[in-house]
């Protein structure tokens, strides 16, 4: 299943565009947020409008998508406006949660462990993509304190990664049985450094 690249691919879009945007974009004016803001919400009336012929779970992912993209062209703004490392932060958290939440709705159309492989991939990288957020955020504040805290937020970010791809990497042993499950649990062990 190609979901996990396209959540990555869009995850590092948004971080890369965030980066170049920080404080170049930084204070804007009031009009042009208004202006930004009327925009978002013209975009996610007719996202809206778009998914109403839909039905089942395309519906529904459709509706995550179009929720999801307003929700993050949203912090985007606010983080296009501020420009600080939180409001970016948050940007980039909202993107995930929004990735999350389509790739949940798209793993809904899969039955067995086919669904819970497809969660757990899902999960694995929100997590992933939360915690480089959030050590990205650390390290912005803690340029000035260079070194320590950025190593920190560095380690717990790939503790948090690593307990994700194990679990994802688990939940695919369970269609095996006997010694073929027991060497593909101790197998994502060596993978993931558990």
């Amino acid at each position: 299943m190609k979901l996990i690249p396209n959540i990555r691919a869009a995850a590092l879009a948004g971080a890369l565009a965030l980066a170049f945007a920080g404080s170049a974009f930084a204070a804007m004016d009031h009009a042009q947020v208004k202006s930004e803001k009327d925009r978002i919400k013209q975009d996610y009336k007719v996202a809206k409008d778009a998914c109403k012929p839909m039905k089942g779970n395309a519906k529904d992912i459709c509706m995550a998508e179009a929720k999801g993209n307003e929700k993050s062209a949203k912090a985007d703004l606010e983080a296009r406006d501020k420009g600080t490392p939180k409001s970016m932060y948050k940007a980039r958290v909202a993107r995930a949660d929004a990735d999350y939440k389509v790739a949940k709705e798209k793993c809904d159309a899969l039955k067995g462990n086919a669904h819970d492989v497809c969660e757990k991939d899902a999960r694995a990288a929100h997590v992933s993509a939360k915690a480089n957020a959030k050590a990205d955020m650390k390290s912005s504040k803690a340029v000035t304190n260079a070194g320590e805290k950025i190593t920190e937020a560095r380690k717990d970010a790939r503790e948090d990664k690593r307990d994700a791809n194990y679990a994802a990497a688990k939940e695919r042993c369970d269609t095996l049985s006997g010694d073929a499950k027991t060497r593909c649990v101790a197998d994502a062990k060596a993978r993931t450094g558990k």
